[in-house]
């Protein structure tokens, strides 16, 4: 099962660079997971909401041209499952109308598997903007906990606006205690791994640096490479061996954001 998760930064947008089709004709993924979509269903073409080789799903904000999430799964796919739901939403998660998650749920074989694209607040508008962004990630930590306890695997994949490590973004002392790369968020990247779940790609590249998945456009931070990994898929830590390979798909451009891939046994 090959899934690709990537923020558009606008789902039309990146449509009309014509950077989504060849991704999607190239790469031809079993599981797409789009974030920053800005847009609602009566916006979309024909290829975004209708495309004969897959199932979308939108969950859109109620506020035009912002945030919103998107993940579309091959009819193939679709085809030799059960138990196939979608849905948009975590127990008790702020920021419900903005859309910020979609879930895709199914069972094959004997497994059951739960993927989440979500689209984490950036936290930076208000104090309440930033106190929410906190109670976000611990209500996320903890639906993952949930449905890992019942059994299944839950994949999350995402923008998830914070970079983990030093070693995850271009300049960690200038941007130390900043949004994304904050004391409190990074606590949180730290609960996780302390609670069993796994950073894939960091998990197979330890020590690997200079790997970003965000850029500042105005300042050309892609072309001088001074960015910040804050897209990342999550699992955990028990179901690595499921992995066969993850890495970013730098030279795909449209975004201020780069995809992330990942390849997984079924």
């Amino acid at each position: 099962m090959k899934v690709i998760s990537w923020n558009v930064n606008g789902v039309r947008a990146v449509e009309r660079k014509k950077e989504l089709q060849p991704l999607v004709e190239k790469e031809s993924p079993d599981v797409l997971m789009l974030q920053e979509t800005k847009a609602t269903i009566d916006q979309l073409s024909k290829f975004l909401v209708s495309h004969p080789d897959y199932q979308q799903h939108y969950s859109s904000a109620e506020k035009k041209g912002y945030a919103g999430t998107s993940i579309w799964i091959k009819n193939d796919l679709a085809n030799a499952v059960k138990e196939l739901a979608f849905s948009a939403e975590i127990p008790d998660a702020p920021n419900a109308d903005e859309g910020r998650i979609s879930c895709l749920s199914f069972k094959k074989g004997r497994k059951k598997w739960a993927l989440f694209s979500i689209y984490f607040p950036n936290g930076g508008k208000s104090e309440q903007a930033w106190e929410e962004k906190l109670v976000f990630y611990d209500c996320v930590h903890k639906e993952m906990a949930r449905l890992r306890d019942d059994g299944v695997i839950p994949v999350v994949g995402g923008d998830m606006n914070v970079a983990h490590n030093e070693i995850d973004i271009a300049r960690p002392k200038a941007n130390d205690g900043k949004i994304g790369f904050h004391p409190k968020e990074r606590a949180w990247m730290d609960r996780l791994m302390a609670d069993g779940w796994s950073d894939v790609w960091r998990s197979q590249n330890p020590d690997v640096a200079d790997v970003y998945s965000w850029w500042h456009m105005i300042s050309k931070g892609r072309e001088r490479n001074v960015g910040w990994r804050i897209d990342y898929f999550l699992m955990p830590q028990k179901q690595l061996k499921l992995v066969e390979d993850c890495r970013y798909l730098h030279d795909q451009m449209g975004s201020d954001h780069c995809p992330i891939r990942i390849k997984l046994t079924t």
